[in-house]
């Protein structure tokens, strides 16, 4: 814990909330995938709510294709907490630039993906809470699927044993200090694709992290089939 945290009830700890929504939706169309429509709502207001309503949510940066900062949608600009920075090519350069637009003073700093627009509150607090302790707090589910490992001709090498593997999604919750210095240390830079996302940064640097089981559905949204599967989701949620 921060000597910040150290001092700081959790009820009173400011949370900044980062949202990679950057991506150019290729495989949907080419429309900006942050921005497309699902249920009335765009992907990206989806996944807002839940931090949004979090009481402890200080500030929400929303990484946008930079085009699409110029005149965010109306409604997007009425968000209170909530401003837009132009996003890069590459996740991590969107999180950096996002993550220096965060007001200071922040105990935990939490990064999550518009393309996971059904994350819930529940999960976003249990993140927010864990990540208060003092180490990273990640949200995703046990792997069920028998796991193998094949060569480059897909031919299967041996199985992997599944007991101690997850599906890592977002939001990936950290001790803002500890988020703040890896990304200043060259993590985001052009060039610096060596991890995928926060948790495998925190492994990267030896910072510990722990898995946050959710509750509900949470997939990203990558092709229209994906779309569909959230949307009934969603519908059924009502």
């Amino acid at each position: 814990m921060t000597e910040r945290n150290a001092r700081t009830e959790p009820s009173e700890a400011r949370v900044g909330v980062v949202i990679a929504g950057a991506g150019s939706g290729r495989r949907l169309g080419g429309v900006s995938k942050a921005l497309l429509e699902m249920g009335g709502r765009s992907l990206l207001e989806h996944s807002l709510a839940p931090f949004l309503a979090e009481s402890r949510t200080a500030a929400v940066v929303v990484a946008l294709p930079p085009a699409e900062v110029v005149e965010p949608p109306a409604r997007l600009v009425r968000l209170s907490r909530v401003k837009f920075v132009g996003g890069g090519k590459e996740r991590a350069e969107s999180v950096k630039a996002a993550l220096e637009t965060l007001p200071t003073g922040l105990d935990v700093i939490a990064v999550h993906d518009a393309a996971r627009p059904l994350v819930t509150e529940d999960t976003v607090t249990k993140c927010f809470d864990l990540a208060l302790t003092g180490v990273g707090a990640v949200a995703g589910i046990p792997v069920v699927d028998s796991m193998k490992r094949v060569d480059g001709a897909g031919r299967v090498l041996e199985e992997v044993e599944r007991e101690y593997l997850w599906h890592a999604h977002t939001p990936q919750c950290f001790p803002a200090d500890f988020l703040l210095r890896a990304y200043r240390a060259g993590f985001g830079d052009a060039g610096s694709a060596m991890v995928a996302d926060e948790a495998s940064l925190a492994a990267h640097m030896g910072f510990p992290v722990v898995m946050v089981a959710e509750d509900s559905p949470n997939p990203k949204i990558t092709y229209r089939s994906d779309l569909e599967l959230a949307e009934a989701v969603l519908s059924r949620r009502r």
